[in-house]
Formats: structure tokens, C-alpha cells, sequence
């Protein structure tokens, strides 16, 4: 028996150990469950009412910096999105203006006083800079429901994250320890006076908000593939 026959027995069982091992969890895993979108294509909603964020992080541009760039991608995707400035506008004439209490109106009163069909409830759980030892990155992370104003009931819920790191591709400082410092102090600032959450948020909402996607929203009436999905 030569040495290479002899290492191949000994090494053989915890190989074959490893191989069941795999064949084992392969056999455990189980694909993500399909998302039931009978309710929402039941429902049929042609108008959106998008409410403003509520904010869980500590920056307080957060909810501002989403609702901004929220409608698009909801108007991109065929659906009729109520003005946001007139919908803020109308909380505000009637004395409700954080989003907390927005959404402790219940969903038959919002459909009598702007007459949509289904509103948008979301959140903000991250917006911002995050500084670590060795690095420095921008991340903003949302998620959002569409609820049927007719009949209260969920037609959708998802969530969206993105990071400045897919925006941009800076590079400072020299190799080591010292040069990844340098470079995620300077992302920082530079994350900072480019008001980057912004940017990040306008991308975090497309991917929360998407349409012809595994989870995503349907596609609105006025899209030519309205229906298709």
C-alpha cells in the first residue's frame, strides 16, 4: 500500500462525513415561500396615497429624504400616485402632521377625504452614515405595506435596503491601516456634505417599490403590462 492509498483511507471518512453533511442541509432547505397576491389582484387598485415615512432612525431628514422619492417608482409602475405636497398639505390643515399619528386615521376616512383606493404605510429603520473602524458607508433601509382603503386589508408588504457604496467608487489614502482610516473619514464627510442618504433613499425606494419583480408590487392599470405578472 503506497503513501498516497494510505492518505485517501484516512481522509476518506471525514470527507464522506462532509459530503452527507451537505446532502443533508441541500435536503433541509426549502425555497422561500410564493407571496399570495389574490387580495391585491382582487382588489385592483388604480390610485395610491403615499404617506409619510415614520422614522425610527435618529436622523431627522429621514422621512423627507424617502417620501420625496417614493412616488416614482409607484407612478413608473402604473399607478396613479396622489400629490404628495397637496396630500401633506391636507394633514397638516387638519392638524395631523407627524406620521405616527397619519396613521392612526383609519383607512374608510382616508379613502372619504382623498378618494383612493389603497394607501401606503412605511417606515425608515436606517438612513445614513454609518462609521466603523476601517470603513465608512451610507445606508438607507425601509419598508413599506399598501393597505386597501376600502376594505382595510394588506394587498402588500416589502422591504427595500441600498448603500452608498453602489453610488459611488472613492478611493483615498495609502495601503495599510492607516490609509483604510484616512479613507473612511473622508468618506464620511464627503457622505456627509453630499447629503448622500438622499441619493441612497432614491435607490432604497426603487428596490422597495419595484414592479415585474420576485415579491414585488404588481404592475399598475395605466402600464402596458398591466395584467402580465
Amino acid at each position: 500500500m503506497n503513501r498516497h492509498t494510505t492518505m485517501l483511507k484516512t481522509r476518506w471518512p471525514r470527507v464522506a462525513a462532509a459530503l452527507s453533511l451537505l446532502m443533508v442541509l441541500g435536503a433541509c432547505a426549502v425555497p422561500p415561500a410564493a407571496r399570495d397576491y389574490t387580495a391585491f389582484r382582487n382588489s385592483k387598485p388604480q390610485s395610491i396615497l403615499v404617506l409619510p415615512p415614520v422614522n425610527e432612525t435618529t436622523d431627522v431628514g429621514a422621512t423627507s429624504g424617502l417620501l420625496a422619492q417614493m412616488t416614482m417608482p409607484l407612478a413608473e409602475a402604473g399607478y396613479y400616485v396622489l400629490p404628495v405636497a397637496e396630500t401633506t398639505e391636507t394633514f397638516r390643515h387638519n392638524g395631523v402632521t407627524a406620521p405616527e399619528e397619519i396613521e392612526q386615521i383609519p383607512p374608510a376616512k382616508m379613502r372619504e377625504i382623498f378618494g383612493a383606493d389603497a394607501a401606503l404605510y412605511s417606515k425608515v429603520t436606517q438612513y445614513g452614515s454609518v462609521y466603523r473602524v476601517i470603513d465608512s458607508d451610507t445606508v438607507v433601509t425601509a419598508s413599506a405595506k399598501l393597505v386597501d382603503l376600502r376594505t382595510g386589508d394588506v394587498l402588500w408588504a416589502g422591504v427595500g435596503s441600498a448603500s452608498g457604496k453602489e453610488l459611488r467608487n472613492f478611493s483615498v489614502g495609502g495601503g495599510g491601516l492607516v490609509g483604510l482610516l484616512v479613507q473612511a473619514a473622508v468618506r464620511q464627510v464627503v457622505d456627509t456634505l453630499a447629503d448622500r442618504s438622499y441619493d441612497v433613499a432614491g435607490l432604497a425606494s426603487q428596490r422597495l417599490l419595484s414592479v415585474g419583480q420576485p415579491h414585488g408590487l404588481l404592475y399598475g392599470p395605466r402600464s402596458p403590462k398591466y395584467g402580465s405578472d
